[in-house]
């Protein structure tokens, strides 16, 4: 019986699974126009033209730069032509090149002029030891760039996303990507690794759950040295949803009594306190209010919606009053965005779109139109939301940029990605 809830609950989770007085803010017409050009006469100009590319996507997914189409090159240790630049309308001219005194991994020179002003104004050379690693060199570059702008932080596309993906029954693999899924590396293999969760802000632990002898059981496992540890065991279920800020302390989903409640586990004392006591479902839940409070998913209503509670308090509030079936949510400060079945979508009868509210008034927002959108998580900044979106049993990750009201797909070549992280 309690396989058969924890079953059903990874599917209810997986299937259900700025608000109106928070304006999307538009920027101005003011962003810089900028031409990326990869250096003429090099070797490797395939793996060059790929980071090139990959630079020209982070710089147009930031929303601070206008991309300017050009096959303008010029060697790297040439001037810029700043003539014919202005004549195509270019503020700021990016050059790279690979330096040829690296025998592994990949470095990278960069050169950015201000063609306004007809001059040099950065010259910086970035390395990996690992050429499969490009992406992140180019998004560090992206991020070298915007952040010599003095515009707001894009740092989150350095970070690692990290997901679990069905390969087939009873079968799932966890794996870390950057953001666009082109640098991909398989972590956890062998059996059912569902529900990863990042344990730190320095992304090198992360949580998740395995069967161990019909068990499911919460792991923590090292990416870089694969050192690994039991957390904790329980009958039906048990999946970590949240960790706090400071690392010290779990939001748990487990059913030691039969139905699913939240529990809080300290991971210096080793107390594990009961946050929840209801004889239905209680799933999901992250800290909100400076880890004081929580949000989670509940049938209370007989339907899933988004609740909250102090996490020492024994009142409950519900928080969202739109839709019928409200089955995941993420949270960043008192920002909150969850799914929800959207029978008003007027391209998918079936949709689960996402929306965004605020702990502190009723407002709300929604943030896509069509297609089964799940799992939000906020960036670290509370600026993008990330989410799964499944269509024709294929998974894609998809970005939300708030401030700019602009979404952006990255699909996964095979399989389907059961949960995500980052």
């Amino acid at each position: 019986m309690k396989k058969i809830l924890f079953i059903f609950l990874i599917t209810l989770t997986s299937i259900f699974a700025v608000d109106v007085s928070m304006e999307i803010v538009k920027k101005s017409n003011t962003k810089p126009n900028i031409l990326i050009s990869s250096s003429s006469q090099v070797n490797n100009s395939i793996i060059l033209e790929k980071v090139r590319s990959m630079i020209e996507k982070d710089l147009n997914i930031s929303g601070h730069f206008n991309i300017i189409k050009d096959k303008y090159k010029v060697q790297i240790n040439k001037n810029a032509d700043y003539v014919y630049l202005a004549r195509k309308n270019v503020d700021l001219f990016l050059n790279i090149n690979f330096d040829a005194s690296v025998v592994k991994g990949l470095k990278v020179k960069v050169k950015v002029y201000d063609v306004n002003e007809k001059r040099l104004i950065l010259s910086k050379s970035l390395s990996t030891s690992n050429m499969n690693r490009y992406p992140f060199l180019a998004h560090r570059i992206a991020i070298m760039v915007n952040s010599y702008m003095k515009a707001p932080s894009i740092k989150w596309m350095d970070k690692f996303v990290i997901y679990s993906v069905y390969k087939k029954r009873q079968k799932s693999d966890i794996l870390i990507s950057d953001y666009t899924l082109t640098y991909k590396k398989r972590i956890v293999t062998g059996g059912l690794n569902i529900f990863p969760k990042w344990a730190n802000k320095k992304q090198d632990s992360f949580y998740y759950t395995n069967y161990v002898n019909s068990t499911p059981t919460i792991f923590k496992i090292n990416i870089f040295n694969s050192k690994k540890r039991k957390i904790l065991a329980s009958d039906g279920m048990v999946v970590v949803s949240d960790v706090s800020s400071d690392g010290s302390k779990l939001l748990i989903t487990a059913s030691p009594h039969g139905q699913p409640d939240i529990y809080l586990l300290d991971l210096n004392t080793k107390v594990q306190t009961r946050v929840t006591r209801y004889k239905g479902i209680d799933v999901g839940a992250h800290f909100i209010d400076n880890d004081k409070k929580i949000v989670f998913v509940s049938d209370r209503l007989s339907r899933p919606n988004i609740f909250s509670k102090t996490i020492n308090g024994r009142g409950i509030e519900k928080l969202v009053y739109h839709g019928t079936n409200n089955s995941s949510v993420s949270t960043y400060k008192n920002r909150i965005v969850y799914t929800s079945r959207d029978k008003n979508s007027e391209f998918d009868k079936k949709s689960f779109n996402l929306f965004l509210i605020s702990s502190r008034n009723d407002s709300i927002k929604k943030l896509t139109s069509s297609g089964v959108n799940q799992f939000p998580k906020f960036s670290n900044d509370g600026e993008s939301i990330l989410f799964i979106k499944n269509s024709n049993n294929k998974s894609s990750i998809g970005i939300i940029r708030l401030n700019f009201d602009k979404m952006f797909l990255f699909p996964l070549s095979e399989g389907r990605i059961q949960s995500i992280d980052w």
